[in-house]
Formats: C-alpha cells, sequence, structure tokens
C-alpha cells in the first residue's frame, strides 16, 4: 500500500516537472516572455544564461510565495509577489555581474533586470505557486524554466547559426557565408514564427491523426 502511494507522487512530481518542458512550453505553447525570447537569443550563450538567471528566480520565488501564501492577505498578493521576486532578481543579477564576462552581462543588458516582471514569472506564483505545496511549486518553476531555457537556446542556435555562422562562438563552416539580418530583430520574428508555425501544423496533425 506504502509503496504504491509512493510510486503514484513520485509520478505526480514527475508530471509536475516535464509538463513545463513540452505540454505548457512558455514560448511556443503558452507563448509568454516574448520581449527577451525576441531580443537576447541572437547567441546559445545569451540563450543559457537568460534561462539560467530566470530558471533560478522562477524555482526560487515559487518556493517562497508557496510557503508564505497561508500569510499573505489575497488583496496583497500581487504586490508581496514582485518583492519576492525582485529579491531573487537582485541576487541574480550581482551573481552574474560578479562571475560572468562583462560581455556576457552587457549583451543581456537591462533584460536581467526586467526579469522581476516577466510575465511567466509572475504567471506562475499566481496560478500555481499560490495555490500549492512547496515541493509541487519547486518542480513546477524548474520544469518551466527548463522549458523556456531549452526555447531559448533552440532559437539562438538558428539564429547565431544562420546570423552568425557560429555556434557557441566557433564556426561552423569556413565556406558558409552568414546572413546578418537573422541576428538581427527581423531575424528573431522570423525564426519564432516558423517554429511556431511548425509546432502548431505537427500538433494539428497529431490530433487529426487521432
Amino acid at each position: 500500500m506504502d509503496k504504491g502511494k509512493n510510486t503514484m507522487a513520485e509520478q505526480n512530481n514527475l508530471k509536475e516537472f516535464t509538463k513545463g518542458i513540452v505540454q505548457y512550453n512558455p514560448l511556443f505553447v503558452l507563448v509568454l516572455g516574448l520581449c527577451p525570447s525576441l531580443a537576447v537569443t541572437t547567441s546559445v550563450k545569451n540563450g543559457v544564461a537568460m534561462g539560467g538567471a530566470a530558471t533560478f528566480v522562477l524555482v526560487c520565488s515559487n518556493l517562497i510565495v508557496s510557503l508564505v501564501r497561508p500569510f499573505i492577505p489575497r488583496e496583497i498578493r500581487i504586490p508581496c509577489f514582485i518583492v519576492i521576486i525582485a529579491a531573487f532578481v537582485t541576487m541574480v543579477e550581482l551573481l552574474m555581474k560578479a562571475y560572468l564576462p562583462p560581455e556576457l552581462n552587457a549583451s543581456l543588458g537591462i533584460f536581467i533586470p526586467l526579469i522581476v516582471v516577466n510575465c511567466i514569472i509572475m504567471y506562475r506564483a499566481e496560478s500555481f505557486a499560490y495555490k500549492n505545496k512547496p515541493l509541487a511549486s519547486v518542480l513546477d518553476g524548474a520544469g518551466l524554466g527548463l522549458g523556456w531555457t531549452l526555447s531559448l537556446c533552440l532559437v539562438s542556435a538558428i539564429r547565431e547559426v544562420l546570423g552568425a555562422g557560429t555556434i557557441f562562438g566557433l564556426r561552423v563552416s569556413e565556406s558558409y557565408q552568414p546572413a546578418p539580418v537573422m541576428i538581427m530583430a527581423p531575424g528573431a520574428f522570423i525564426v519564432l514564427g516558423l517554429l511556431l508555425g511548425f509546432l502548431n501544423w505537427r500538433k494539428l496533425r497529431k490530433s487529426e491523426n487521432l
């Protein structure tokens, strides 16, 4: 009996974690966090750094919101969420400035402080962490953070290869002539639009085959 309960709990925990990677992917399914997703995805390094920073804030803020939710009046929950999120954003910003290369910090720019108002983080604090227990909230944050990071890396990889002819700063081919437009603003919209169109087409085809 206890073994069955443990197995069910493990399955529920796994589901909470994996749902944010595919089923509720922040960028490709929920279409949230578009501003930083379009702005910083000029290189895979940017995507990894931005995704890692947001994941840290998402996990930590979800945990704290879940822990203190009995003490937060519903009427003032949003300001309380912002204060909690802002504390972790300040922490991650200072850590990144201390340990990451200056050029990477410069390329991320204002988008690290703007994690405070990132709709993904606020959305999960309001719709999930405020209503669920700490472990589930942490798994939810980790899953959505990983899902967003992978999405950023995919968009970044396509844009960097096509726009600069490199991946992680390493040249892909000496003969390839990059298309600089792909690492400019129009390239971000083109890549994201094509990926969203492809994923929606696959989803439609899958539903038709059922």
